[in-house]
């Protein structure tokens, strides 16, 4: 149950992903030919439902693709379903405060860290990769299974320090969109405020010995963020870029 992008990021290595809303299993195979690192199914704003996560964890892994999900809300159900189709790592939104994140660690996390529930599902194996011992499956699995908070509140980001540093947190995922419209600056990624406090959630997650990620739109805009020192980029849309391919595809054919 090794997590390769987690392998990544230990080695101090810059990833990419992309976040998943077409909703095809060959799409999600095809990201693992592109060379991305993970791929974010989306239940928060996709129409998926956890049967249908399972098959595209299924396709991603194939693919040497680390399966991440974005959960739909804050509740042992969310946390628990996605895990066990076999998702490597959550991202959750909307965090508002640092009980938010101990309540996602309880859910998320086995024995002893939270108390997340046991049973035969896709994620052990049905049982038959947990081997002899209890404890060192749940001490595998909590190494290996990445919670990310997402930054995209106001009550996050001014909590930003306790939260990045608190137990069972992986990284912090930065929502762009989200937070720039929560500090009253919807859209403005290169207005001063704005940059401070993505400096201020990078290093809160370095300080605490965390990665840090953003959502960004296209290439150019994950390479300035990586001189910002970001980890990791998680670069547009599946759709959307598919979209913008086919159209370059036609602008150069018609000349």
């Amino acid at each position: 149950m090794k997590n390769l992008w987690k392998e990544k990021l230990d080695r101090g290595e810059k990833t990419v992903g992309t976040f998943f809303e077409s909703g095809s299993a060959a799409a999600i195979e095809s990201m693992g030919f592109a060379g991305l690192d993970y791929v974010i199914i989306d239940t928060e704003h996709g129409p998926f439902e956890a049967e249908s996560v399972g098959e595209f964890v299924c396709a991603a892994e194939r693919r040497n693709l680390t399966p991440l999900a974005r959960v739909r809300e804050i509740s042992r159900p969310a946390v628990l379903k996605l895990l066990d189709v076999g998702c490597k790592g959550l991202i959750i939104p909307q965090v508002h405060s640092i009980e938010d994140v101990r309540q996602v660690v309880e859910y998320g996390k086995y024995y002893p860290i939270g108390s997340r529930g046991v049973a035969g599902q896709r994620s052990n194996g049905f049982t038959y990769d947990m081997g002899g011992s209890l404890d060192e499956w749940f001490r595998n699995a909590n190494e290996e299974t990445l919670l990310i908070p997402q930054c995209e509140t106001m009550g996050c980001l001014e909590d930003i320090e306790n939260i990045a540093a608190a137990a069972g947190v992986a990284g912090i995922f930065i929502g762009p969109y989200d937070l720039s419209t929560a500090m009253g600056m919807p859209g403005q990624f290169s207005n001063p405020e704005f940059l401070k406090a993505v400096r201020r959630i990078i290093d809160a997650c370095h300080a605490a010995g965390k990665f840090c990620m953003i959502y960004c739109d296209n290439a150019k805009k994950a390479q300035e963020y990586f001189k910002m020192n970001v980890d990791s980029a998680a670069i547009g849309l599946d759709i959307c870029v598919m979209v913008d391919g086919y159209r370059q595809v036609v602008k150069e054919a018609l000349g």
